[in-house]
């Protein structure tokens, strides 16, 4: 397969999936090597994002998966066309609970509630129904609770990793160790 057919088949693949995809599977697709797939998407990305040529979409790689996404140069524009007159926001407690996921992850719906001081159960109940939160495991008895790709997605992150450190607006947390205690 030439260089520009497979760059004009993945482009093809990755305009109509619904949710990200792991190079591997474009490279079954389109039936060429992992390693030659995974050059020809990052060409791919570096071509959409060169300067000089803005373009209204971009390649990202969210979670080690694959989709391409409207830019966020022009993110004002698509939600005034997408969302305007139909935006659903979270609550600031579904805000403030989906923080505690995020950063404290894996959870307990009892460890949340214990850190926001309020039961947490309709508001988790939300954040899963929105996709944005999923379960994640178990100890002792209850359920774990962890971000999705969707959640990762939304904020434009590629992974965890990309948070902003807390450290810095709530220096009492530095001295906290991840089960709480300082």
């Amino acid at each position: 397969m030439s260089d520009t057919h497979l760059l004009g088949a993945l482009e093809a693949v990755l305009m109509v999936i619904d949710e990200p995809v792991a190079a591997a599977e474009l490279a079954a697709a389109v039936e060429v090597p992992l390693p030659v797939v995974e050059e020809a998407l990052a060409a791919l990305r570096d071509e959409y994002s060169a300067p000089g040529r803005p373009r209204g979409f971009e390649l990202r790689e969210v979670d080690g998966r694959w989709r391409i996404y409207s830019s966020a140069v022009y993110a004002d524009v698509v939600g005034r066309f997408i969302v305007e007159g139909q935006s659903s926001r979270l609550s600031q407690a579904a805000l403030e609970t989906l923080a505690v996921v995020a950063y404290r992850q894996p959870v307990t719906r009892g460890q949340v509630s214990q850190i926001r001081g309020v039961s947490v159960d309709t508001v988790m109940k939300t954040l899963m129904a929105r996709g944005l939160i999923t379960e994640v495991g178990e100890i002792a008895g209850a359920v774990q609770f962890g971000t999705t790709t969707e959640f990762l997605e939304r904020l434009g992150l590629g992974n965890l990793d990309e948070l902003p450190p807390l450290a810095p607006y709530l220096p009492d947390l530095a001295d906290v160790d991840s089960e709480g205690r300082a």
